[in-house]
């Protein structure tokens, strides 16, 4: 049978989904079944009443036909009232003629017992127009008309058919059509859950590929069987789920080894260091110098560890950026001067260009534009140039955009520039001191404003970054 409601989190109940198909197929089922039964039951008891009426129209055309043809021709008169209503085992009809004066001419046997005249007056409104009654255990259809003689008088013809059967009859068919309706209740109901559980199977088989993943197999998908057309896009788009948690997973794994190798290796450096000094008596200079290193390398590991700090918080920030209307020339210019010393000391020359209204945090668009100079100083060769250009970009958004004349980046590298700890040349930065956070940040910054970055590189001729602020915000 379809599951009980079960309980969901607030407490309230809610069906099964094989629950609802079950009930809706039964309700519908039984709902054609009585509608059709109802259909036929009006049908057959029209069909009744209709043969009755003619009946009883047939008899009335007769009688009417031999009081004006021959009024006085009793035999005629016996012949419809007495011998033939007599002749009928069932549906016995009863005939009265009264005159003019409405005394009686001629009626069926015993018809005086059954229904008086006046019955016909008091129940029969409208001439020629059929009407039942109860009479006792009997049900009657009662017709009654005027009949003209020949000399001018108005007769009247009074007609009773008994029912009864057509009663006995209908009862039958509403004990049939409710024993019916019963059994298509049940079986509605029977065949509904079949149905229902047969067109569930295959969630429950999703279900069960879907219990079988873990974290050890996420490369397991659940489109690789054939599914029912309506199912294809749900087992697609838990396949595309799947893709992102591995993605995910893969991604925090490496994320994982990477911090600890880098947390690593300064603190390894400094204990090594500070072990070797302590072997043997040094003297103070040769330990102001150990100590000076280990300030290296513990400043070296601040700044990560801060970087690190940001970018938990910019995937943790819920709401848009408070933006402000900043000039551009004038905050690249004040991030230029920062590392002007640090640029004209390996031979590199900064230059702003351009300028446009921006909308963006003071704090962290500066913060990204000095990872970006920072990253182009190191990596341009002496005589270099690094040059920041600022638009305005289509739709009111505005770009700066980041170009330096180093040696560029290998195309298999690109697109995996933006994610944390990577390195196009792991050994250079190690040497210039990097991380391989400073471009993640900048991708992180720009998704808390909104915007977009882009890198283009080419070999030999260097590297462009692009960032592309939003208009204007709506208040």
């Amino acid at each position: 049978m379809p599951d009980a409601p079960a309980k969901n989190a607030e407490g309230s109940s809610t069906w099964s989904i094989a629950a609802r198909i079950t009930a809706l197929i039964t309700v519908s089922g039984f709902g054609l079944l009585l509608a059709g039964g109802l259909f036929l039951y009006w049908t057959l008891a029209r069909s009744l009443d209709d043969e009755t009426a003619r009946f009883l129209a047939d008899k009335v055309f007769v009688l009417r036909a031999i009081i004006h043809d021959r009024p006085h021709d009793m035999a005629a008169f016996d012949e419809e009232t007495r011998l033939e209503g007599a002749a009928r085992r069932f549906s016995r009809y009863y005939v009265r003629v009264l005159d003019e004066q409405r005394q009686l001419i001629v009626e069926t046997p015993d018809m005086s017992k059954l229904i008086a005249p006046a019955a016909f007056a008091a129940e029969v409104a409208v001439p020629e127009e059929m009407r039942e009654i109860e009479v006792g255990t009997q049900s009657l259809a009662l017709m009654t008309t005027s009949a003209p003689t020949t000399d001018g008088r108005s007769w009247q013809v009074q007609i009773a058919l008994d029912v009864s059967n057509k009663e006995a009859l209908l009862e039958r068919y509403r004990r049939n059509l409710l024993l019916v309706l019963l059994t298509g209740l049940a079986t509605s109901a029977l065949g509904g859950y079949a149905i229902a559980r047969r067109g569930l199977a295959p969630l429950d088989s999703i279900t069960r590929a879907a219990r079988a993943i873990s974290a050890t197999n996420l490369d397991h998908r659940v489109s690789s069987q054939a599914w029912p057309k309506e199912l294809t896009a749900l087992a697609g788009a838990f396949d595309q789920m799947l893709e992102r948690l591995e993605d995910s997973f893969r991604r925090l794994s490496q994320f994982s080894a990477d911090i600890a190798h880098e947390l690593r290796t300064p603190v390894t450096n400094f204990l090594t260091e500070s072990q070797v000094t302590l072997s043997q008596p040094r003297s103070l200079e040769e330990y102001r110098q150990v100590l000076e290193s280990g300030i290296e390398e513990f400043a070296s590991l601040a700044r990560m560890i801060d970087s690190l700090l940001f970018l938990a918080r910019a995937d943790q920030v819920d709401g848009r950026l408070e933006r402000v209307e900043l000039d551009a020339a004038r905050e690249v210019g004040n991030v230029i001067e920062f590392h002007r010393a640090n640029a004209e000391e390996n031979g590199v020359t900064l230059a702003c260009e351009g300028n446009a209204p921006l909308y963006a945090n003071s704090l962290l668009f500066q913060r990204a534009i000095s990872n970006l100079l920072s990253n182009a100083v190191r990596h341009t060769p002496a005589a270099g140039r690094v040059t920041v250009g600022i638009a305005t970009a289509d739709g009111g958004s505005t770009s700066i955009c980041v170009r330096d004349t180093g040696s560029g980046i290998a195309a298999e590298h690109l697109p995996h520039l933006f994610d944390r700890f990577y390195r196009a040349d792991a050994s250079r930065s190690q040497r210039t001191g990097g991380f391989g956070l400073g471009l993640a940040l900048v991708q992180s910054i720009m998704t808390l404003h909104g915007g977009a970055a882009r890198l283009v590189s080419e070999i030999g001729k260097g590297t462009a970054i692009t960032l592309t602020f939003p208009g204007k915000p709506d208040l």
